[in-house]
């Protein structure tokens, strides 16, 4: 039963889409290719041109021709051997710099038709490709069909002319198949022309060219150009296609869905162009290719803002990217050159409703002289992207520096889970208006990309006075460059200045403050007490006119005392001087023992009273 839907499944497949994801056998087994039929006349020559892929070991590998016999094939030719009966007669070049080597036979013989192989490195490896070697009696010979050896994903180009006669016949090229040759593009075709087609006249009259892009494996086969009809008019050539896969070329995308309104990167093949030729991108409007924009500056006018390119010569493409895109940008966009005619590709764009990724204000005005910020603002599935600001103009868009802002600020487009890259301007100047862009990158490709359009009004403003938004609000005029520059200045010089003086004065009160505070901390024997000076202010001078004895603490006996008789001249000249808080606080001790002298005479009817200063285990 599983084996029976399974069967089922395989038949509904189409068979287009099986072909297109399996190459032919011939491509797997074997990338080498060359003519399937060869014709020569007897007694001539023939030549048999033979392609390889081109990788570092196939340019240096033993290239070889070969005449089968049965399932064995012996060599007939190599770089270093010639076959007994070939001598002088046959010759391999080897020519690695365009992928093939050449087999040239002359002198040719009745004897030498048959079925050889053109290969790479050693018999039956398999990189080989087998030829029919026909020899006629005589001319004409039929024409071999040109070859074309195509990379996979690549474009696919050919000249095809008849003559000036044939000019006002139809135009073709059909690919041969079992019913017939059917068609893929003719000069009569107005309707149903192929995306991925072109078909372009070309001089003298009566020539023209075909380019296909995006070629696939099931493009391989054998083609016909003509003029005229298919089996009718005997004006047609054939042409053999071989299509391979080369690992390093470019995997252009050939399909892209963008949402409306956001953008769109088309990436093309880089080559360096000549000087005389030009690099364009243009949009496909049945036969003929609008161009939107070129390398030499040329932007179509209403696609200015809208559309820039950029060179990408490490990865060899050429990103374009349109953005404020609508629905009516849908169609298919060609890259395009008009020398180096396989560095065309195309694409197919396709517009989708939705929200684009990229957000913030599409338009802002701001005054002539201030700052201005724009803001550009995006998800998290962009956080390990590369973003960027530039400044848009018709040759492509220069890089700005921008400022990652983290979550948005008050009053952004922005939901609160997206993040902003900040591009600052200011002052702002009449040639800053226009196009700037905002945008996502990885790994050097494009991604999406965001455009503002930034105006400039009113008249300038002195530069450096940058309105804040309040300033706008009121109307207040910014400061002039002078006065600001003075300002700052004279703040930079007293502020340093301002501190110093204040550490001075704050030092200077401390040591008064804890000058005087000693000075109020008085020694009595071995007691210490608190006496305010303001209670010997009044016997000061009682002090200086009585003979008494006045004690100094002295650091070696703390209870012990020297004793010193001063008279009143010292004491007045003691009063006048400059006194230490030591100082200080010794007349301090003086005057108390006066007062408390007169108070013990006042209290015990004139006898003298003496003050124990003894320690209290001396006193009895």
């Amino acid at each position: 039963m599983t084996l029976l839907a399974f069967l089922l499944l395989l038949a509904l497949v189409p068979a287009g889409s099986a072909r297109g994801r399996h190459p032919p056998k011939a491509a797997i087994s074997s990338p080498v290719f060359g003519p399937r039929q060869v014709y020569g006349v007897l007694g001539g020559s023939v030549t048999v041109k033979c392609f390889y892929p081109p990788t570092p070991v196939n340019r240096h590998d033993r290239k070889y021709w070969c005449r089968q016999r049965g399932s064995a094939c012996f060599t007939v030719v190599s770089p270093d051997y010639v076959a007994d009966g070939y001598q002088g007669r046959i010759t391999l070049t080897d020519h690695p710099e365009a992928e093939h080597f050449l087999i040239n036979i002359s002198a040719l013989e009745q004897g030498d038709a048959g079925t050889y192989q053109c290969g790479v490195g050693v018999n039956g490896r398999g990189l080989s490709f087998r030829v029919t070697l026909s020899v006629a009696e005589a001319p004409p010979v039929p024409e071999a069909p040109e070859l074309f050896y195509v990379k996979l994903r690549s474009t696919w180009s050919v000249t095809c002319g008849f003559g000036k006669d044939t000019a006002e016949l139809k135009r073709y090229l059909c690919k041969k198949e079992k019913e017939g040759c059917r068609n893929i593009i003719n000069t009569y075709q107005d309707k149903d022309v192929p995306a991925r087609v072109q078909l372009t006249h070309e001089d003298p009259p009566g020539s023209f060219r075909v380019t296909m892009t995006q070629m696939d494996w099931e493009d391989a086969g054998l083609y016909y150009c003509g003029a005229g009809e298919y089996g009718k008019d005997n004006t047609s050539k054939a042409l053999d296609v071989f299509i391979y896969e080369d690992k390093n070329f470019p995997h252009l995308k050939t399909n892209i869905t963008a949402k409306n309104g956001s953008s769109a990167t088309f990436e093309c093949l880089y080559e360096p162009l000549m000087n005389s030729s030009t690099r364009f991108w243009c949009k496909r409007e049945g036969k003929r290719c609008d161009i939107i924009i070129d390398n030499t500056g040329y932007v179509k006018e209403n696609y200015e803002g809208r559309v820039a390119m950029f060179e990408n010569p490490k990865n060899k493409t050429v990103a374009i990217i349109l953005n404020q895109l609508r629905i009516e940008d849908e169609g298919n966009y060609w890259c395009m050159s008009n020398e180096l005619r396989d560095l065309q590709s195309s694409t197919e764009l396709t517009v989708v409703p939705g929200e684009p990724a990229l957000t913030g204000k599409k338009n802002v005005t701001a005054q002539v002289g201030s700052r201005v910020n724009l803001t550009c603002c995006y998800p998290c599935k962009y956080y390990s992207f590369e973003k960027y600001w530039c400044r848009w103009n018709k040759t492509g868009c220069a890089m700005l520096p921008a400022q990652p802002q983290g979550l948005p600020e008050p009053g952004d487009a922005c939901e609160r889970s997206a993040r902003t890259v900040v591009l600052s301007l200011g002052p702002l100047a009449r040639e800053d208006e226009g196009w700037y862009w905002c945008g996502v990158k990885r790994h050097g490709v494009f991604g999406e990309a965001m455009a503002v359009w930034l105006s400039a009004e009113g008249e300038a403003v002195p530069p450096g006075g940058a309105y804040s938004d309040a300033e706008v609000r009121k109307g207040a005029a910014p400061e002039s460059p002078d006065e600001s520059h003075g300002s700052n200045t004279l703040a930079l010089v007293l502020g340093p200045l301002a501190g110093l003086i204040l550490i001075v004065v704050t030092a200077f009160a401390i040591v008064k403050y804890r000058q005087l505070k000693r000075s109020d901390l008085v020694s009595v024997g071995s007691y210490r007490t608190n006496i305010s000076m303001s209670d010997f202010e009044s016997v000061r001078d009682f002090s200086a006119s009585n003979s008494v004895k006045e004690s100094q603490e002295t650091p070696m006996g703390g209870d012990e005392f020297i004793t010193t008789t001063d008279t009143p001249e010292s004491d007045a000249t003691t009063t006048k001087a400059k006194r230490s808080s030591k100082e200080d606080a010794d007349l301090a001790y003086s005057s108390f023992l006066v007062t408390s002298s007169s108070i013990a005479q006042g209290s015990s009817g004139g006898d003298s009273a003496v003050l124990d200063l003894s320690p209290p285990q001396d006193r009895v």
